[in-house]
């Protein structure tokens, strides 16, 4: 364990290190993966899969988005093997390297006349994104919150979460600035390629976290104490399956409602406003980055309260919040119009206060709930199998349309039934660790507990 020296002088600087590469590392990577979803949900439905069908087309580009989020958990499960065994910090800056190499080739694709090629080579390199976020998230979170004074894990932890709303301001601002510059045919032509080349920034990134970010106190502490005591370690995965399966699933269904949530009000709404509701795209694009904008305040704040009262109360409090406000949010985007669009803008605005309360204390309350040897793959598996589920939401979404916005209202329906799964995963999980302290959350109780003994 670290000494008391340490942790008086030193930890106060280390954690705000951290907590900044953590918001760095993950806002360039949610970016990256972001964009991908714009381009699918504007650009790639007319020029890889264009169709006679509408919803043939959307489907098809939604597809190749699907496809990063089922590399995910494969992505979380090959960084939590080697991040249990060999630390957080390297697996971090493999993820963002492979996420910067791979985002800037999705620019290069090529309008070509062979069918399948420009396809494959999206669904290819959309894998390659996959496995890049879903061993980053589990890095980023481990290395803000195992960095972090007890009292301020969840406030700590949160940085790691703020790269979803920054991603998609990003994205958005960049989309915004090409569309409004560009014309039509430029930007469906070439000028969509822009931000993905914009990624390679991410490299010196990489470098920089490598360089002067260490690896957390409690990795070391665990590998000081094998090295003391040298056993035979199985596989951290194997480990994660067999003695808590329970706990993976559980916090898989608790998460999957705000992946859904998300990605069906930061993508699908603007392929549907765009689509059926002739929205003009930079509109759609503008609110929805009012909206994150304002969503990056909050998600520390919910992750501070966690450290006030409790990460399973602030969780819980999001996932209701986002069950009740499914439907009346589908109706508003619903009735919606070019020249009424403040349904649109009240129901994504409302929509990212109540899921802020959800992504600011998930990353902290998930990795609570493992041991150190195998909390990277235990956090890692959990979040992404919810996203596997999230990743489908914006296909679900067109097949519950199905060309009519009439039904908009079914896609309300979609968020309310996953709301209330969560609930009871979430119940699942109080009841499991009802008593226990490594996942209490609480500013006094989370002093007295200890991540590794």
């Amino acid at each position: 364990m670290t000494n008391n020296t340490e942790s008086a002088v030193e930890r106060p600087g280390r954690s705000r290190r951290a907590s900044f590469a953590a918001a760095i590392s993950t806002s360039l990577e949610w970016y990256d993966f972001f964009i991908y979803a714009t381009a699918a949900a504007l650009v790639f439905n007319s020029t890889f899969f264009a169709t006679d069908s509408e919803v043939v087309a959307a489907m098809s580009s939604f597809a190749t988005v699907a496809v990063g989020f089922i590399a995910r958990p494969i992505g979380g499960v090959l960084a939590g093997h080697f991040g249990d065994r060999y630390g957080r910090k390297p697996v971090l800056v493999a993820a963002v390297v492979l996420m910067a190499v791979a985002t800037s080739l999705v620019g290069f694709v090529p309008n070509t006349n062979v069918v399948w090629l420009a396809p494959a080579i999206l669904v290819t390199l959309r894998i390659c994104q996959g496995l890049a976020v879903g061993a980053q998230w589990g890095g980023a979170v481990l290395l803000a919150t195992e960095n972090a004074p007890a009292n301020r894990r969840g406030l700590f932890g949160s940085f790691a979460q703020l790269g979803v709303p920054i991603g998609v301001v990003l994205g958005n601002i960049v989309f915004l600035v090409l569309t409004a510059t560009l014309a039509a045919d430029s930007f469906l032509s070439w000028g969509w390629r822009i931000p993905f080349w914009i990624s390679l920034i991410m490299l010196p990134v990489a470098f920089l976290i490598h360089r002067y970010l260490e690896e957390t106190p409690e990795f070391k502490a665990l590998a000081e104490k094998l090295a003391e005591s040298p056993v035979v370690r199985k596989s951290p995965i194997l480990e994660v399956l067999k003695k808590n399966p329970g706990t993976v699933l559980a916090a898989a269904g608790a998460n999957a409602i705000g992946v859904i949530f998300f990605y069906t009000m930061i993508t699908g709404s603007v392929q549907f406003a765009t689509t059926y509701l002739e929205i003009p795209r930079s509109t759609v694009l503008t609110y929805i980055l009012i909206a994150c904008a304002i969503q990056i305040p909050l998600v520390p704040l919910a992750g501070y309260l966690s450290d006030l009262y409790g990460r399973k109360l602030v969780f819980g409090l999001g996932t209701a919040a986002m069950m009740l406000w499914g439907i009346p949010m589908w109706l508003m985007i619903g009735g919606s119009s070019p020249d009424t669009i403040w349904p649109f803008a009240v129901a994504v605005i409302v929509g990212v206060v109540a899921m802020s309360l959800q992504t600011g204390t998930q990353g902290t309350l998930f990795a609570e709930l493992f041991p150190p040897e195998i909390r990277f793959s235990g956090a890692s598996l959990g979040y992404q199998i919810s996203a596997i589920i999230g990743g489908f939401a914006p296909m679900i979404m067109v097949m519950l349309i199905n060309g009519n916005p009439d039904n908009a209202w079914k896609v309300g329906s979609f968020l309310a039934a996953a709301g209330a799964i969560g609930l009871i995963c979430l119940y699942v999980i109080v009841r499991r660790y009802s008593g226990r302290s490594p996942v209490v959350g609480t500013r006094v109780e989370t002093a007295n507990a200890q991540y590794a003994s």
